[in-house]
C-alpha cells in the first residue's frame, strides 16, 4: 500500500514542512559521502545498543549482588528501553526543529555521561533509575537517524542504508554482551559496564567527526498543535499502524529470549560460566548479515514476503531452542537473531518510505512501539522463565510471532482489496 493510498500520512496541513530534494543530489552507494555516513551511523548504532543492553548479559550477577529475582533484575534492561520508548517522540520533535545531527550528537553525549555513573550505583533502585535516564537520553538517536537517512539517501538505497544502521545495532548488542561477560567474569559487573561506557565514548566521538552535514533538512515547527497533528496523521494510517505493531512484536520475542537466556545457560543442565554465556551473543553477527541484506530480500520477495520469512525463521529458532542440547540451543538463537533483525530492518525501512512528511515522528512512533515491545518482552520473558522455565519464555515468543504473521496476512488482504477498488469503479 502506497502512502498516497492511505492518505493520512500525506496531509500537508497536519505535518511540519519537509523538503523533497532532487534525488540526484542525495547520497548513493559508491558516491561521495556515502561511506562516511554509513560508518558514522553504524558506530552510532553500536554505541546505542551497547549502552542500552549493557546489563542484559549480567543479570545473574546483578541478581546475586543485590539479592533480587530475575524479574526484578530485568528492570535494569526494561527501564532503559522504556525510557527510550517514552522520550523518542519528544526527541524526534526536537530533531525536526534543530536538526538530526545536532539531536543525535547531544543524545549520545548525555547517554555516555550517564553511562559513566552506572558502575557506581549503590542499590538496585538507583541502578534502575540511572538506566531509565540513560534510555531517555538515547531516545534522540534512533528516530533522528532513520529520518536523516530518508532525507539524505536516494530512495532505492534506503532499505540498504537503514539495514547498515540496524547492523550497527546488532554489532553493538553483540560486543556489549560479549565484552561484559568476559570482563565481569574477572572483575565483576561494575567494571564491565564501565568498559562499555568507554567504548561508547569512542563511538560517539567518531560519529560526530564522520557524519556529513545534512543538505536536505528543512526545519519544522515545535508548535504542539502541529506536532499532534503529525502524530494523529501517522496513527490514522493503517499501514503505519501495522508496521508499528510488527516492530513491537518482533522486539517482544527478542527482548524475552535474550533476557532469559543468561539464566538458562548458567543453570543446569548447561552450567556455563559468565564469560562463555557472554560469548553466546556472538550470534548477533548473524543479525548484522541479515539486517544488511534486507534490501535484497525485499527485492526478491516483496515486503510482506520478507516479513513472512523473518517470522517463520524466528518461530523455527524458538522451537529449536527448547532442546536440551547446547548446539541445538545455539542454532535456535542463530535463527531467532536472523529472523528478528531481518524483520526489524524491513519494517523500519517501510515506515520511512511510507511517511512522506513528518518522517522523524513516523520513525519515532515505530521506535516507541519497538522499545515498548523490548520492555514488555524483557519483563514478561523473565517472569515466564521464573514461572515455567525456558518453555514459558518460548511460549511468549511464539505468541508474538503469531501476531506478526496475523498482521501481515491482514495487510495482504487490505492491499488486495485496495487494488480491486479501482477496477470496480471503472466497471461502473
Amino acid at each position: 500500500m502506497s502512502p498516497a493510498s492511505t492518505g493520512a500520512s500525506t496531509s500537508v496541513d497536519a505535518v511540519p514542512s519537509v523538503s523533497v530534494p532532487d534525488s540526484d543530489s542525495r547520497l548513493t552507494p559508491g558516491g561521495p559521502g556515502y561511506r562516511r555516513m554509513s560508518l558514522a551511523l553504524f558506530l552510532a548504532g553500536v554505541a546505542t545498543f551497547a549502552l542500552l543492553y549493557s546489563t542484559q548479559a549480567l543479570l545473574p550477577l546483578i541478581s546475586g549482588e543485590f539479592g533480587v529475582a530475575a524479574g526484578e533484575a530485568s528492570w535494569t534492561v526494561a527501564a532503559a528501553t522504556g525510557g527510550l520508548a517514552l522520550f523518542v517522540l519528544p526527541m524526534s520533535a526536537l530533531s525536526e526543529r534543530y536538526g538530526r545531527r545536532t539531536v543525535m550528537t547531544a543524545s549520545l553525549a548525555v547517554a555516555v555521561a550517564v553511562g559513566m555513573l552506572v558502575p557506581f550505583a549503590p542499590s538496585i533502585g538507583a541502578l534502575v533509575v540511572l538506566r531509565g535516564v540513560q534510555g531517555a537520553a538515547l531516545a534522540g538517536l534512533p528516530a533522528s537517524a532513520t529520518a536523516y537517512l530518508a532525507e539524505e539517501v536516494r530512495p532505492k538505497a534506503l532499505v540498504t542504508a537503514i539495514g547498515l544502521f540496524v547492523a550497527g545495532n546488532s554489532v553493538g548488542g553483540m560486543s556489549g554482551r560479549v565484552i561484559t561477560g568476559w570482563v565481569a567474569q574477572e572483575w565483576g559487573w561494575r567494571v564491565s559496564v564501565g568498559v562499555i561506557g568507554v567504548l561508547a565514548v569512542g563511538c560517539a566521538v567518531a560519529f560526530r567527526l564522520l557524519l556529513p552535514a545534512p543538505r536536505h533538512f528543512t526545519a519544522g515547527s515545535l508548535r504542539p498543535r502541529v506536532l499532534l497533528g503529525t502524530v494523529r496523521a501517522h496513527l490514522a494510517d493503517p499501514l503505519l499502524r501495522r508496521l508499528y505493531a510488527i516492530g513491537a512484536l518482533f522486539m517482544t520475542v527478542f527482548g524475552g529470549v535474550y533476557t532469559a537466556i543468561g539464566y538458562r545457560l548458567t543453570e543446569q543442565p548447561f552450567g556455563l560460566p559468565q564469560g562463555i554465556v557472554g560469548s553466546i551473543f556472538l550470534v548477533y553477527l548473524v543479525g548484522t548479515v541479515s539486517a544488511s541484506t534486507a534490501g535484497r530480500l525485499v527485492g526478491r520477495l516483496g515486503r510482506r514476503g520478507a516479513l513472512y520469512l523473518a517470522g517463520g525463521t524466528t518461530a523455527a529458532g524458538l522451537l529449536l531452542s527448547l532442546a536440551a542440547s547446547l548446539p541445538l540451543v545455539l542454532l535456535g538463537l542463530v535463527l531467532i537473531t536472523a529472523g528478528f533483525f531481518a524483520g526489524h530492518a524491513v519494517a523500519s525501512s517501510a515506515v520511512s518510505k511510507t511517511a512522506v512528511h513528518g518522517r522523524a515522528q513516523a520513525a519515532a512512533l515505530y521506535q516507541s512501539a519497538y522499545y515498548i515491545g523490548s520492555s514488555a518482552g524483557s519483563t514478561v520473558g523473565a517472569m515466564a522463565f521464573h514461572a515455567d522455565g525456558w518453555a514459558g519464555t518460548v511460549a511468549i515468543g511464539l505468541l508474538a510471532v503469531l501476531g506478526v504473521v496475523t498482521i501481515t496476512v491482514l495487510g495482504s488482504r487490505a492491499a488486495r482489496a485496495a487494488a480491486r477498488r479501482p477496477l470496480v469503479a471503472d466497471a461502473r
